[in-house]
């Protein structure tokens, strides 16, 4: 990616991130928000919820392993993560109710942000899926994104706050890809354009580093509290790494 839209956000981050904590704090005393009654989820992957901070969450909430996920709509190993190892994560694991799995975004740059904000426009029952479906699609908003002109970035760098994300939206194709994934264009720049859901993508990103101090990156994995320590992984490496910890937290052996 070119790096001025990269500086752009690093900025609205540093602006930002002060003036949402309390938003943050507010948000912890709101009650999930869930989409669908337990007592009709015989299928665990059917229950997902809002969390107090910012993410969604798949799975039984009384699940004995509570996974959480830190992963950036532009990096690739999140995608890769998410082609590989995600549908064995909610067959295996999730869907029988063993493990929960919440996601949380880090946002690392403007396009990144702005792909968020259309996942999250989507809803929380759509939420997983337009966030896999995005990730399916990375390589080509992110080619639309490293061959547009430094003359328009650098433009889209000086927009204000509430117009940057629409702008880089526009510029991406996001409006008319939400539009085919179910969201109207009318309601994605209400999405694109609301810096209250900016502020909170921003603190969710800097509470990830406050909550843990040895965040190192995306994709990051958090199981019942406790940051993982995959070690020095390849991305192939990561899910098997994973899940040995996810079977240790469900007691099980190797």
């Amino acid at each position: 990616m070119k790096p001025s839209l990269f500086l752009a956000c690093a900025a609205v981050l540093v602006t930002v991130v002060g003036s949402s904590a309390q938003q943050a704090d507010a948000a912890s005393t709101t009650p999930a928000k869930t989409a669908h009654s337990k007592s009709k989820a015989h299928d665990w992957t059917l229950v997902v919820s809002s969390t107090p901070k910012g993410g969604f969450v798949m799975g039984n909430p009384n699940a004995k392993v509570k996974l959480v996920e830190y992963g950036s709509m532009t990096c690739p190993h999140c995608a890769h993560f998410d082609e590989t190892a995600v549908p064995k994560l909610i067959g295996n694991y999730v869907k029988t109710g063993q493990v929960s799995w919440e996601f949380r975004n880090y946002v690392r740059d403007a396009t990144d942000v702005t792909a968020s904000l259309v996942a999250r426009c989507s809803g929380t029952k759509a939420f997983f899926p337009v966030t896999r479906a995005l990730f399916k699609d990375q390589p080509r908003w992110e080619e639309k994104i490293g061959h547009a002109p430094e003359d328009e970035l650098n433009k889209i760098n000086d927009l204000p706050l509430g117009e940057k994300f629409l702008a880089v939206a526009k510029l991406v194709g996001f409006q008319q890809w939400a539009a085919a994934h179910g969201v109207p264009v009318k309601k994605s720049t209400q999405c694109l354009t609301n810096e209250d859901s900016i502020q909170q993508l921003v603190q969710m990103t800097g509470d990830a580093t406050t909550d843990f101090p040895d965040f190192r990156g995306t994709p990051s994995f958090v199981i019942n509290g406790g940051l993982v320590d995959l070690g020095p992984v390849t991305e192939d490496e990561v899910w098997p790494t994973l899940e040995s910890k996810i079977k240790s937290a469900l007691g099980e052996q190797g």
